[in-house]
């Protein structure tokens, strides 16, 4: 089955939609005009409830099929990015330093689509509850929108959701079952030495030359405390100190990101962290103290629902065009947390040519929504038939 005839009429009004979001950046869970847009083409598409205020912006509308039978999530993200655009769309963000650059204003735009054709057919049995979520990008509105008690309020029993990626041939889709996504962490190493004169280093105590062999230490960590055949990453990402050629400065920090799928190899560098930080401080005779913000966990997909989503995507797309064994990421993605609270899976939809994500020059292609609202529609009517 190629993409829903009735889905693809929508096609121009999906576009329309789209590009209005495009102009319309907003960050984090500040999505209040955002909000208001899907709850009034929701309201035109005539679903049963709205649902607002989840996660401070947070938007849940509930569709009911024809029948008894469960509730399935559909999940889109909301919020841009703090950066300038440089498309020079005629639809560019009408707001500076703020953008769509990841392409959640389609992902919007998919769901709705998905939301109008059903609310229009209401070809399935059930519910189907639409998530519009704020502060993927940071902040984490996913966890927010589950500690709220989401999935328990609506009875969410499965739960899934799409990203678009630039580069990948245009309406592919890409997914695997177990982890697909990592967790994020990051780190800060705050040093404190004694400063001085560049002429008398005799007289300080160096945080630079502490900082130089912190992060050189760092970098051992997966090279030789962490096992291959096992996904992470430790980046270290700034480092700053001083203000003159002739000081030897106070202190400094060191900066930097952790991505891993696995607990205990995330476990084993927090311990290592710490481990390099406070012996190398004692080494060079200064303080130094470890900060670690634990962010979102990685994306683990759940088997069934899987392969279940892979054979839907396959109807759309063909068979050619679905990688169900995808080679996991190392960006990070707060679906994470739907995930951990139900089972559920997240694809990929390939977007075709184009900048990447998070980049100034990206703009969403408006040629994958209607293939992704067919998908989200073709899941809802397989998995709750009539």
């Amino acid at each position: 089955m190629p993409i829903v005839n009735r889905i693809a009429d929508y096609a121009e009004e999906m576009k329309t939609w789209r590009r209005h979001l495009h102009a319309h950046p907003e960050l984090e869970f500040d999505c209040v005009e955002t909000a208001a847009f899907v709850v009034e083409r929701l309201k035109e598409f005539g679903v049963d409830e709205i649902h607002e205020g989840i996660a401070k912006t947070g938007v849940v509308a509930i569709i009911n099929g024809q029948g008894d039978g469960e509730t399935i999530g559909l999940r889109a993200d909301m919020d841009a990015l703090p950066m300038d655009e440089i498309t020079g769309a005629d639809y560019a963000s009408t707001i500076a330093g703020k953008m769509h650059a990841c392409g959640h204003d389609g992902h919007t735009t998919m769901l709705l689509g998905a939301a109008k054709y059903l609310a229009e057919t209401r070809n399935f049995s059930g519910r189907v509850a639409l998530i519009f979520q704020p502060a993927e990008e940071e902040g984490g509105g996913g966890n927010i929108m589950v500690q709220e008690g989401m999935m328990e309020r609506f009875d969410v029993k499965e739960v899934y959701a799409l990203h678009n990626v630039p580069g990948q041939p245009l309406g592919s889709f890409h997914t695997t079952p177990g982890p697909i996504m990592a967790a994020v962490d990051t780190f800060t190493i705050h040093i404190q030495g004694k400063g001085g004169h560049g002429a008398y280093p005799q007289d300080t105590v160096d945080p630079v030359v502490a900082a130089v062999a912190m992060v050189n230490a760092i970098q051992t960590i997966v090279s030789r405390n962490h096992d291959t055949r096992q996904q992470a990453v430790v980046s270290v990402t700034q480092i700053h100190a001083g203000s003159a050629n002739n000081v030897i400065p106070d202190g400094g920090f060191i900066n930097g990101t952790i991505r891993t799928f696995d607990k205990d190899v995330q476990a084993m560098i927090h311990r290592r962290l710490e481990e390099i930080s406070k012996g190398t401080a004692a080494a060079y005779g200064l303080e130094a103290t470890l900060e670690l913000d634990v962010d979102y966990p990685a994306t683990v997909n759940h088997p069934k629902q899987t392969h279940f989503a892979a054979d839907v995507a396959r109807e759309i797309a063909g068979e050619a065009n679905v990688d169900a064994n995808q080679w996991m990421e190392m960006g990070a993605e707060d679906f994470s947390y739907m995930l951990e609270a139900r089972p559920g899976a997240y694809l990929f939809l390939g977007a075709g040519d184009g900048a990447g994500l998070h980049h100034p020059a990206f703009d969403f292609n408006d040629e994958i929504s209607p293939i992704g609202a067919s998908f989200f529609a073709k899941l809802i009517e397989t998995a709750l038939p009539r």
